[in-house]
């Protein structure tokens, strides 16, 4: 599944809006998203909400095995926020 292009066109931003990047340290799997990486890639404003599946968080605060499954329209991306893990006994 794919995001249409005519959609995000009008988000074009020409710098990255994440903090957290260029991240040259690799992870054990390699992870990581360099600056050269970075020239190559196209950058929106972060206003869509996708639905991903994933197994878990790594200690990196990265997803593992992560599948896009399409976007939502009932939320904004400001009503969005990484939740808390509470752990049941």
């Amino acid at each position: 599944m794919a995001i249409d292009p005519a959609r995000t066109a009008s988000m074009h931003v020409d710098q990255c809006p994440f903090v957290d990047l260029p991240n040259s340290k690799s992870d054990r799997w390699g992870g990581g998203v360099t600056a050269d990486e970075m020239r190559e890639m196209q950058w929106v404003r972060p206003e869509l909400v996708a639905q991903i599946r994933f197994v878990e968080w790594t200690a990196e605060g990265r997803l593992r095995h992560a599948a896009f499954l399409g976007l939502c329209s009932d939320k904004g991306a400001r009503e969005v926020w990484r939740e808390a893990h509470e752990v049941t006994s």
